[in-house]
């Protein structure tokens, strides 16, 4: 969908919308080599008829509208078989308003009824009208369904789309063919997500520890490419929700073995939501009763008075079972039940009665054992992908389907093959001027001293862990720092957790560890009184005490932390810890040569600001906790290796960023932007003359507010900076969330080289965009990133651009490897997942309370300390 936006004029604003940019030319530079991509290109040889194009309206009988697409399909199928209008058509149906048809209707709009039969449920509770919905019936539901004509598209425009050649109605055939892709996928019982497809047969399903599934399915769309529209067919994953007893599903999610230890609370918000089948119906679970099956008393009608009105008595649901169903209730009468109506009107159901359905997502927050257990599942090398892929699209028979044989649409059965460079990995440089070129994405700092290393003279450690060695670990961490160039005195003091506060919650738990340390730091409290805490948590991964950890060092106390879990203390282990601490004091590891000697094409000669712009919203189910937002600026131009984040949060789930601008902010607060153009001039000396903009995370639909909000608001930010200030822009999007991917032709089972782009063949036929494989693919199947160049003023040439983001994959200071996407795009994705551990610092807090009620402004993040703010704590 597109936003709606009133741009106010600046002299490089305008009233109309700024539009994706076109290409502008080719890159040429690298080592040419061949590859192959799962596009698939597609034939059409039918140029004659029209398709057509209907609205759908599905109303109840009482004129209410019907809503979702699972009942939708239901009543088209019952229609089809009810009336003669379509029970000859070859149609698509989205499950919602949109029917296309190979033949006219023959009628501008016309009115049906259907009716669906059901069964319906018992309701339970002390409510007047519960003696209408007393016992099991037989129930009939009436749709009425309105179908009207929109508009009919020519087949020859089908066949210009595949061919690449845009028209009025060019949306609309890419619309239908998808339809099309996803009605055949549903005939098949399959679970849509968005374009990617699962089914429940058992050799697509693993099961993983806590009663979840990995399922594997496949993606199908249609893109538009330089060739003409191409089928991207891809393998696929998702977790599931196990099917079987309601119980059992308990037992694995709790990793328990009696039902007698089941907390109930946690399944109470695990259940909610999910679909259950009882009597071959389904139901969506809405909570649990608060008394158990034996306890709980609802009413029953037991024949009628003198007047002739319902006598009705209370019974328990255990009794009602067994009196009235003759079912004996055996292990779930000490459990509460399922209640799958509403809070005020609940249908309860004893919990043995309920088989949770197949298909179904699993979205809650995994443990550390299930994240193992998916990677492991879900890598498979380039040849494997492959053949996996192969064997998939030959099972799909797309050749056979209805709609696209009418059309007659075929689709090539093998691998595009596409034009790809391999760029030659920037020049690095580290200590004492040593100069190397990275091989195969990867350098180590054997032999290596860091260029800017720091000295750490007050320290400490803070163990929350009562298996390190901590003895050892110092002699590892003065043994390597005096070899990379750091300087690392003995700790002042190793502060150790006491036992008895283990069993405390973890806020409490840092609080009292602090009680300790301030009683023991050196120094007056009005200076840093350590430069470094090192903190040793107790488990390696999502450990609770993470969150409110960093939340007290850096926006209380303005100390730098580092914390880590070590289960194997080896030199690589301890390098990578020395290079994030190194970093988050002011240090840097290694800089391109190209930065050092003022050499980058339209950005060392003229003052250039790089962002990168992230938005973390957390897990799908928490939906009342506020997203993050973090923007990452460069600092001290000509240097593009170094960066600081600014954070803020927004309204839960909202991509568009809000804060970029902000004059009228009660806090004093210009926005974001401002924020960063101070930093930048207050670091380098001037205004940057040029800015180039990094943003992840959104789609092809949410270019248009992009361009038309995000960067407007920037704008406003400068010329709020300097009204007489007009910088030129240039803003990219990367997309990870996709599914190109790319294979050798003379080694199927290696990926591809470090530094491969691809902008040819498979690109969008008019934008400006590009793949490209920075790093080296160690484990599975590389992903590239999709770099769209939507707005240039600066006006890069495709190698230039090209060879800037490849350069930004290798200025990752955390790592000795060049990364997947451009760093400033990667710092901002950590920054934001690292202050989001804010929003959950205190356990006892509920969601709610992030969002002031009656107010649409959403709580704000803490600010950092002072002391912290402008360091890469997020390193």
């Amino acid at each position: 969908m597109e936003f709606a936006f009133t741009i106010k004029s600046t002299s490089q604003t305008t009233n109309l919308k700024r539009l994706p940019m076109a290409r502008r030319d080719f890159g040429s530079k690298g080592n040419k080599i061949q590859l192959l991509t799962n596009h698939f290109r597609i034939g059409s040889t039918k140029n004659e008829g029209y398709l057509y194009h209907y609205n759908i309206i599905l109303r109840y009988q009482d004129g209410q509208p019907v809503e979702g697409k699972r009942v939708g399909r239901k009543v088209m199928d019952k229609l089809r078989k009810t009336y003669d209008v379509l029970r000859s058509q070859n149609f698509a149906y989205d499950g919602e308003k949109n029917l296309f048809t190979l033949d006219s209707l023959h009628h501008t709009r016309q009115d049906f009824i259907v009716v669906l039969d059901e069964v319906s449920s018992i309701r339970v509770g002390n409510y007047p009208d519960t003696t209408k919905r007393m016992r099991f019936q037989s129930q009939s539901k009436t749709f009425k369904v309105e179908i009207s004509h929109v508009r009919k598209i020519s087949l020859q425009e089908i066949g210009n789309a595949l061919r690449g050649h845009k028209s009025e109605n060019y949306q609309d055939v890419l619309n239908v063919l998808g339809v099309i892709l996803r009605q055949n996928a549903t005939k098949e019982g399959c679970l849509c997500i968005r374009q990617s497809y699962f089914h429940d047969n058992p050799k697509n399903i693993t099961n993983l520890d806590g009663g979840i599934q990995y399922c594997r399915g496949f993606h199908s769309s249609f893109r538009a490419t330089q060739m003409g529209l191409s089928l991207n067919f891809d393998v696929s994953a998702t977790l599931l929700i196990k099917p079987g007893p309601v119980v059992d599903f308990l037992l694995h999610n709790q990793n328990i073995q009696q039902p007698k230890w089941i907390d109930w609370s946690k399944a109470k918000r695990m259940l909610k939501n999910i679909r259950v089948k009882v009597n071959n119906r389904e139901y969506k679970i809405s909570g649990l009763s608060e008394m158990s099956c034996k306890t709980q008393m609802f009413l029953i009608k037991k024949g009628n008075d003198v007047n002739g009105e319902a006598r009705l008595k209370e019974i328990t649901i255990y009794e009602y079972y067994k009196r009235h169903k003759n079912i004996e209730l055996h292990y779930s009468i000490d459990m509460p039940c399922i209640n799958v109506g509403k809070p005020k009107k609940p249908i309860y159901f004893p919990m043995e009665l309920c088989t949770l359905v197949s298909l179904q997502r699993y979205t809650k927050v995994l443990s550390n054992k299930q994240r193992i257990q998916l990677m492991l599942e879900s890598r498979n090398n380039p040849h494997e992908r492959k053949e996996a892929l192969l064997y998939s699209l030959k099972s799909r028979r797309y050749d056979d389907e209805p709609m696209l044989r009418s059309f007659g649409i075929s689709i090539k059965p093998c691998f595009t093959q596409v034009n790809g460079r391999v760029l030659q990995a920037p020049t690095l440089v580290v200590g004492k001027g040593h100069v190397f070129c990275p091989q195969n994405g990867s350098w180590n700092f054997n032999n290596k001293e860091l260029i800017e290393p720091v000295k750490i003279k007050r320290w400490a450690i803070v163990n929350f862990s009562s298996h390190c060695d901590i003895e050892h670990l110092c002699n590892m961490i003065k043994k390597y720092s005096k070899m990379k160039g750091m300087f690392f005195d003995s700790p002042f003091h190793i502060f150790e957790e006491s036992e008895r506060h283990r069993s405390e919650s973890p806020s409490s738990r840092v609080s009292a560890m602090y009680e300790i340390i301030k009683s023991k730091l050196p120094g007056p409290p009005t200076h840093p009184p350590a430069q470094l805490l090192l903190c040793i948590l107790p488990i390696k991964k999502n450990c609770e005490i993470y969150g409110p950890w960093k939340r007290r060092c850096l926006v209380d106390e303005g100390i730098a932390t580092q914390c880590i879990a070590p289960t194997k203390i080896n030199d690589n282990y301890i390098t990578n810890v020395l290079l994030k601490i190194n970093t988050k004091l002011g240090g840097m590891n290694f800089l391109l040569l190209s930065e050092i000697e003022r050499s980058i094409p339209l950005f060392s000669n003229i003052p250039t600001l790089v962002i990168g712009m992230d938005v973390s919203h957390g897990s799908p189910y928490q939906l009342n906790v506020p997203s993050v937002v973090a923007v990452v600026s460069s600092r001290y131009w000509p240097q593009i290796s170094r960066y600081r984040a600014t954070v803020r949060s927004q309204s839960s789930k909202v991509e568009i960023i809000q804060s970029l601008f902000e004059p009228v902010s009660d806090t004093k607060d210009d926005g974001i932007i401002s924020e960063v153009l101070k930093d930048f001039y207050a670091t380098s000396g001037r205004k940057p003359q040029q800015i180039i903009i990094f943003r992840d995370g959104v789609s092809e639909s949410q270019f248009n507010q992009i361009l038309n909000f995000e960067l407007d608001e920037i704008i406003k930010a400068c010329k709020h900076f300097d009204e007489s200030w007009c910088p030129k822009f240039t803003l990219i999007v990367a997309q990870k969330n996709h599914h190109t991917r790319f294979f050798k032709v003379n080694a199927p089972q290696e990926n591809v080289l470090p530094g491969t782009v691809i902008d040819n063949t498979i690109c969008h036929p008019e934008n400006n965009d590009f793949y490209m494989c920075a790093h080296a693919g160690k484990i599975g199947t590389s992903r590239p990133t999709h770099y769209y160049v939507l707005y240039d003023e600066i006006g890069f040439s495709s190698d230039n651009l090209q060879e800037l983001v490849h350069s930004l994959c290798y200025v990752y200071q955390r790592s000795t490897n060049a990364i997947s996407i451009v760093a400033p795009i990667y710092y901002a994705h950590v920054a934001a997942a690292q202050i989001s551990q804010f929003l959950n610092f205190d356990e006892t807090k509920n969601q709610k309370e992030f969002i002031v009620p009656g107010i649409s402004q959403v709580l704000e993040l803490p600010r950092l300390h002072e002391r912290v703010m402008n360091t890469m704590f997020f390193c």
